[in-house]
């Protein structure tokens, strides 16, 4: 790379520098900085190569999915039998705890016979189109660590790392320049999920919410027209240019600018991309929605579909996020019951929708969690974390559907074949969108940040 190096430099005084530089935020200021302004070296820019897909649907389930009983069938053969195990969370000491007995029914689905949970009998029916990966492992083993992780592809907050969407929009940039290049839908675990981090603040998350109106005042004051708002558009620009020309390292300023351009021909644009009322009977249905187990995680993911249709390059959905997510099952694993009904109908909705327009092929799916759950008990019928060994999938987008690829050990515990860093999800989510993640990668501070620091994309999966 060719990248200029940077340093505090232009139209700023000494005591204004350090005033900034103050409180451990120099980071965010200089990368946003840098990226604002175009100066980070074109070769991160991408596509490096024909993309197999132009979308990502990233399904996060907030809280750690029990792989054991969705995905990764056991036999009961160790129910009740004391094994070795570490404690996650806050007790990482080494014990001995009684391995649960599974309460699920695995059924196999398909022409390609895999093996899903009576928990996601609609996932299964489409299981001839996902990739199974059961191999998955991270380091953290608490939920917000764990989500910094799994979406920055680092371990804590030394740097200010951008989430993963926001690497795919500075990358990719927009293919629909009325809409954000990566969104999110649903209430993540953490706001770190939707950050630009030091690529700027232009590049993270736009929030949509569920409901009548995914976007916040979206539609002009009654009584506005447009003369009007290109008029203030106008204004605002003159007096932002002059801001900027005074105060040049202020990145926020300029990605504020970009997000009120974005924001008017959102005003124009965006009202039909959420609006679901003109979806047929029959697609609404697919989705679940009209049922109330179903309705919020089906609307989020039909807006999801629309908006890959119209070009948003990264659209996250995060479900049952706040807190530690609702996937945490301490307590009793049955509560992932009502969440795997809340959302099986919705996402075997989804790809069956995808395939039947067309766009399967051209949008990757991708469900996961920061972590899985472990095989023994606690509390009885609870599950602790797990990040040694949990399952993902993926579908379309040029993913081999009807594969089942690695393997945890006999209880679930350990990835134990072709194991799988989250670095390696990420290279492969960027390889088919036609980046080549060893060139992901950037100068700051002296440091070259890259969003994989080791890692392939899972050749194995991959049509």
């Amino acid at each position: 790379m060719n990248a200029q190096p940077l340093f505090p430099c232009g139209r700023v005084t000494r005591r204004d520098f350090l005033r900034r530089a103050g409180g451990g935020f120099l980071g965010v200021a200089l990368g946003g900085m840098w990226a604002e302004a175009g100066d980070i070296d074109a070769a991160i820019r991408g596509p490096h190569f024909e993309p197999r897909a132009k979308s990502v649907i990233f399904l996060f389930m907030c809280g750690g999915v029990s792989h054991i009983d969705t995905f990764d069938p056991k036999d009961n053969r160790w129910a009740g039998k004391l094994i070795d195990a570490v404690g996650f969370g806050d007790n990482s000491a080494e014990m001995r705890r009684p391995v649960i007995y599974c309460e699920r029914t695995f059924t196999r689905h398909g022409e390609s016979g895999i093996p899903v949970s009576d928990w996601f009998p609609c996932v299964g029916s489409v299981i001839d189109e996902i990739a199974v990966v059961r191999s998955m492992w991270c380091h953290e083993g608490n939920h917000f660590p764990a989500v910094i992780e799994t979406c920055t592809g680092h371990r804590g907050r030394p740097f200010d790392h951008p989430t993963f969407g926001s690497w795919v929009s500075y990358a990719l940039g927009s293919a629909n320049r009325n809409l954000p290049t990566f969104v999110n839908i649903g209430r993540p675990s953490s706001p770190v999920q939707l950050t630009g981090g030091y690529l700027g603040a232009s590049v993270a998350a736009t929030p949509f919410q569920t409901g009548e109106s995914p976007i916040p005042n979206l539609r002009p004051p009654r009584g506005t027209s447009r003369s009007d708002r290109d008029r203030r558009m106008e204004a605002l620009e003159e007096l932002n240019r002059g801001f900027r020309d005074r105060y040049a390292m202020e990145s926020d300023i300029a990605a504020r600018t970009k997000a009120y351009e974005l924001a008017a021909r959102m005003q124009l644009w965006a009202p039909e991309a959420v609006d679901i009322a003109d979806e047929p009977r029959h697609v609404r249905d697919l989705y679940g929605i009209g049922d109330p187990a179903t309705e919020e995680f089906g609307r989020q993911l039909l807006l999801a579909r629309r908006l890959a249709e119209r070009g948003v390059r990264f659209i996250q959905v995060c479900h049952a996020g706040g807190g530690n997510g609702a996937w945490d099952a301490h307590g009793d694993i049955r509560t992932h019951a009502p969440l795997c009904r809340a959302t099986d109908r919705p996402i075997a909705g989804l790809i069956r929708d995808l395939k039947a327009r067309g766009l399967l092929d051209q949008t990757l799916v991708v469900w996961t969690s920061e972590f899985g759950r472990s095989p023994w008990s606690q509390n009885t019928t609870g599950r602790d974390h797990n990040p040694r060994g949990y399952s993902c999938w993926l579908a379309g987008g040029g993913v081999k559907g009807g594969t089942v690829h690695g393997a945890t050990d006999d209880v679930g515990y350990r990835a134990v074949e072709d194991r799988h860093y989250y670095s390696d999800l990420h290279a492969t989510i960027l390889q088919q969108l036609g980046l080549d993640h060893t060139k992901m990668e950037l100068p700051v501070l002296g440091r070259t940040m890259r969003i994989v620091e080791e890692g392939e994309p899972i050749a194995q999966i991959l049509a």
